[in-house]
Parts: structure tokens; C-alpha cells; sequence
């Protein structure tokens, strides 16, 4: 069965930690397979929580530990990004999204929740009309 720590500051998700540096202590004592963190959090939030866990990462320290970011608005994603997330997902938070994500990742994967981006709209604009200039006769 996979570990898997979720961390964030709304008491409808905590599970296990509440905290950002309560995950990397956490990844110490039993390195999970995935780490489900909120963007916004007390001290040290999805990004400085990803960044550490690569960082921990890079010298040995820790496994590689797949990080999925829950995000608060659309221009959180650049923040993803840079930070090197594993996934992300952009709130409001469905049960359906979470758990395609949480499986991909699990599976070695990434998932990038595009429900952040903009709807195309396509606009119908009338053909221009083309009138017959007057010949002078």
C-alpha cells in the first residue's frame, strides 16, 4: 500500500502533518511515495516544500518523493513549475481530479491540472460584404 503524507492548514484535509517542515521531518523518519501539499501554508508552504525535498534529494539524503501541490489560483502554477512539482492541482478541489492525479503520480507519472487555463472561445465574424463600386459609364 502506498504512504502518502497530505499537509495543509484547512482541517478538512489534514491527515498527518500541518505543517511544511513537519513533511520534510516526516519524509526522514519513513520517506512516503507522495506528498499532497497545500500552496498556503504557516511557515513553509508547497514550494519551499518541494524545493527542500529535491534539494534533500540531490545529496542523498531522501528518495526521490513525488510532490503534488494544491493550488489557490491560476497564477500559482508558474510557482509549481519553478519549484519543480511533481503535479498540481488548482482549487476547487474535486474527488475525481485528486484521485487521477494521486494514481498517476503513484504510477511514476506527472499530472498537470489544466483547469487553470481559459475556456477558447470562438467568435463568428460576418464575411465582409463587398459592394459594387460605381462605374462611371
Amino acid at each position: 500500500m502506498p504512504a502518502i503524507v497530505v499537509a495543509s492548514d484547512a482541517a478538512f484535509l489534514r491527515r498527518e502533518v500541518s505543517s511544511g517542515s513537519a513533511v520534510v521531518a516526516a519524509a526522514h523518519l519513513d520517506p512516503p511515495d507522495l506528498v499532497v501539499v497545500d500552496m498556503q501554508m504557516g511557515n513553509m508552504g508547497a514550494m519551499a516544500v518541494c524545493l527542500e525535498l529535491h534539494l534533500q534529494e540531490s545529496y542523498g539524503a531522501l528518495p526521490h518523493i513525488a510532490v503534488l501541490m494544491l493550488l489557490d489560483r491560476r497564477p500559482d502554477v508558474h510557482l509549481a513549475r519553478r519549484s519543480g512539482a511533481d503535479g498540481w492541482l488548482v482549487k476547487p478541489l474535486d474527488p475525481l481530479r485528486m484521485r487521477r492525479a494521486i494514481r498517476e503520480l503513484l504510477a511514476g507519472g506527472q499530472y498537470y491540472d489544466d483547469s487553470y487555463q481559459p475556456v477558447p472561445v470562438l467568435v463568428e465574424t460576418a464575411a465582409p460584404s463587398i459592394e459594387a463600386a460605381p462605374t462611371d459609364a
